[in-house]
């Protein structure tokens, strides 16, 4: 009889990866997800549809009964998301699911958390030296209302470490900057999208770790046969400044990337205006990378590599690559006539 794996999050882009490699491994796949969740991403996938809400703690008790191991990969994502309902989703709803899954006695829970729950890099002056590269001992360093849902994904961590000392076997995986096809929620405002429409006027100092939605998915797989409980571990792929990123989505895309480079004191005053009109005026940059110009999210991916031996990251371009010509599959972007 094959192991039952609870997925939550099914429907997004993590969740449905996860839903098919699990598959594929033969597991018998609970994908967890709201009545009104798109199913787009689990399209002719044969998972068992199990209906409920992380708000709702009910559904979650009889979801979790005869499941193997759970993997959390549910959230709330969006520039302008509400802090109160983060909280009860992020950091409510994942308590109710750790309390059911003691109660039920599961094997294992792997919680996908975020490189934002580990705080954000000291800025540095451009030129300077290389960037410091942030590992899992990084602590939780600014103000909550800076970046809620990085503070929702932190607290969210706080309780799995509190269910680890109940008794429960949790391991955290902390995916870094995920591309790749799939990717529904950010179709608008990811920097893909933005350059093939020519609505990224220009570029700034600052810097994001790549890595590809198949090497976050290996990660969470090899977490929860490697993993030791109640440790963390990056997932992650490439260190890019943003002018690299900018490049290499440029040369995937077929256009020009932009030529104006703004200081990042005028980058970092713009996200304030950005995102208090950008739902009035339709504007397609969220102030998310505008409020952080100047920090590099660079991080050591060593220990995930060496304890989940986990083989090297797929290339930034190919993950790149593969975002794009699912954009354009959609029809989200049309394909660049240049060249």
């Amino acid at each position: 009889m094959s192991r039952i794996a609870l997925v939550t999050g099914s429907t997004g882009f993590i969740g449905s990866h996860l839903c098919r490699k699990l598959l594929a491994e033969g597991f018998t796949v609970h994908a967890f997800h709201r009545p009104s969740s798109p199913l787009r991403l689990l399209d002719d996938v044969p998972v068992e549809h199990i209906i409920g809400d992380l708000t709702r703690p009910e559904t979650i008790s009889a979801a979790v009964k005869g499941v193997d191991v759970i993997f959390h990969c549910a959230a709330l994502v969006g520039a302008r998301l509400d802090p109160v309902r983060l909280y009860t989703v992020v950091v409510e709803g994942t308590r109710s699911l750790l309390r059911a899954a003691l109660e039920s006695g599961v094997e294992r829970l792997i919680y996908t958390g975020s490189m934002a729950a580990l705080g954000i890099p000291e800025r540095f002056p451009a030129g300077k030296h290389q960037p410091p590269l942030l590992d899992e001992n990084h602590t939780w360093n600014m103000r909550a209302e800076a970046w809620p849902y990085a503070y929702a994904k932190y607290l969210a961590e706080q309780e799995i470490q509190q269910a680890v000392a109940r008794g429960l076997d949790a391991v955290i995986v902390n995916p870094t900057f995920v591309y790749g096809p799939g990717d529904v929620y950010r179709q608008r405002r990811s920097m893909i999208t933005q350059l093939a429409r020519h609505q990224m006027p220009f570029i700034f100092d600052g810097g994001l770790n790549v890595v590809h939605i198949r090497d976050v998915v290996s990660g969470h797989m090899a977490a929860l046969e490697l993993g030791v409980c109640g440790e963390r571990y990056l997932i992650g792929g490439e260190n890019l400044t943003i002018y690299q990123l900018v490049q290499t989505i440029s040369g995937v895309v077929g256009v020009d990337p932009p030529k104006l480079h703004l200081p990042e004191n005028l980058v970092r005053s713009l996200s304030g205006p950005i995102n208090r009109l950008g739902s009035y005026l339709n504007i397609p940059t969220s102030s998310f990378p505008l409020q952080f110009a100047g920090c590099h999210f660079f991080y050591d991916i060593r220990k995930a590599q060496t304890r989940l031996r986990l083989g090297m990251p797929i290339p930034a371009v190919q993950a790149v690559r593969d975002a794009y010509n699912w954009f354009v599959d959609i029809g989200a972007i049309s394909p660049s006539k240049k060249g």
